[in-house]
């Protein structure tokens, strides 16, 4: 199991964490994914390594930007 944060900038509200939660947990392997709205941040479990671009692209659909270092 691979779990990992990622600091998320933009989310404001519940409606931020529904979309996020929604996007992140399509990708193929996830099995987990929680939102803390006050820190900013996703934590991601999945079954396998998951690649951060993917991360990113998943929270860019949603409308929010995956911050930290590429």
């Amino acid at each position: 199991m691979e779990t990992t944060t990622y600091p998320v900038t933009g989310m404001t509200c519940g409606h931020c964490v529904t979309s996020v939660t929604a996007e992140v947990s399509r990708i193929p392997g996830v099995t987990d994914v929680a939102v803390d709205l006050a820190g900013g941040t996703v934590t991601v479990s999945a079954d396998r390594a998951i690649d951060r671009e993917t991360v990113r692209a998943a929270v860019d659909e949603a409308g929010y930007e995956l911050g930290g270092a590429s």
